[in-house]
């Protein structure tokens, strides 16, 4: 078990993998807490309101930051898988029982993902558009395959974007043969296959198909860290594919030939947001493992990356509900002066400062929920 004391030097881990993995999933709690929503409701066109739109997800065709944080998640989960079976080796494990650990996470993945839908109708329902039910695929396929060379894993990533695109492209089925139309897709048709009914979700489950380029994409980007090569060509490689990432995403979209649309990831939401994901990356590892700056800023974040599935679980299955319903009469009694809004984001705030203590005290106690 790696122990607190461990994961804060430097020398012993990739700092800025375990930030970049904490960061995101702090930026979740925080949507978990309602706070995005309350600063919506402040309108306008100010400040305030330009980051509230970038902190929701964009209607169809187009990109926002928070349509970057599925992607960030499934590509550092990529970076991650590396790392862990270096570990696994090093403490003796064999092949065989790290492939069968990693089937195991993987169902358990899924079962999570899917068992969350059935929380709110109280029912058994057959949807898996959450992130955990598709990392369940992307993560095994990434693991299967890791390692195979990188020209293998980047040619098997665009041979998939490829199909899927042709795939949305050319579905023959009535009425969900207009591929970039919500509700009218390949994506939809699938969604109601396996869901049973109609317009279940804008979001496709089928979606795992085309984001697994992400998982892999992770995975290569995690080698080149744990790789021999001089910093400033690990720096250099990111950057480079960040930019082509880049242009090719937007380009298709520019271009008219495939829109980004995150909801049903197309070929070039993929792309583009990849292209974001691995600048992020970059410049994290630039400023924590190479320059050595923001270490100490930094701890807060890597405590809720050391349990984010728990604390991921925790807030989808209504945690984060809970404590807002607990703190919101006490919240209400100290400032209702200020407005109905303010009591709004301060109970948010503090609800996002509890369960980011939950995660604290579980490290401070040197508890590490894993799968």
């Amino acid at each position: 078990m790696t122990t607190p004391d461990q994961f804060i030097q430097p020398k012993e881990r990739v700092l800025s993998v375990d930030f970049f993995r904490g960061f995101t999933m702090f930026l979740l709690i925080g949507e978990s807490t309602l706070l995005y929503e309350h600063l919506h409701e402040f309108g306008g066109t100010g400040v305030i309101h330009f980051f509230a739109t970038q902190l929701s997800h964009h209607e169809w065709n187009g990109l926002r930051f928070w349509d970057l944080i599925q992607p960030f998640f499934m590509f550092i989960v990529g970076v991650a898988i590396p790392f862990a079976v270096t570990n696994r080796k090093k403490k003796g494990d064999s092949d065989r029982k790290i492939l069968l650990h990693a089937l195991k996470r993987s169902a358990l993945l899924l079962f999570l993902g899917w068992a969350i839908y059935c929380i709110g109708p109280g029912k058994i329902v057959w949807r898996f558009q959450d992130v955990l039910a598709q990392l369940s695929v992307t993560y095994l396929v990434a693991f299967l395959i890791m390692n195979k060379s990188a020209k293998f894993q980047i040619s098997f990533t665009l041979i998939i974007l490829l199909l899927i695109d042709l795939a949305y492209r050319f579905f023959p089925v009535e009425g969900f043969n207009q591929a970039w139309v919500p509700y009218k897709n390949l994506g939809a048709w699938f969604n109601q296959m396996v869901e049973g009914t109609d317009k279940t979700s804008i979001w496709a489950t089928l979606n795992f198909v085309s984001t697994t380029a992400h998982t892999v994409w992770g995975v290569l980007a995690g080698k080149l860290l744990m790789s021999d090569k001089p910093a400033s060509e690990r720096i250099k490689t990111l950057i480079i594919a960040g930019i082509i990432c880049l242009a090719v995403g937007f380009g298709l979209d520019w271009l008219g030939i495939t829109p980004i649309i995150k909801k049903i990831a197309t070929s070039s939401f993929v792309f583009a947001s990849a292209g974001w994901t691995l600048l992020a990356l970059c410049f994290s590892y630039w400023l924590i493992d190479v320059k050595k700056k923001f270490i100490e800023g930094a701890k807060p974040f890597l405590i809720v990356g050391m349990n984010c599935i728990a604390i991921y679980v925790f807030f989808e299955v209504g945690g984060a509900a809970l404590l807002y319903k607990i703190f919101t009469p006490f919240t209400t009694s100290l400032l209702t002066w200020a407005g109905i809004l303010t009591v709004g984001i301060a109970t948010s705030l503090i609800v996002w400062a509890a369960q980011w203590y939950m995660c604290y005290w579980l490290y401070k106690n040197k508890i590490f929920i894993k799968i």
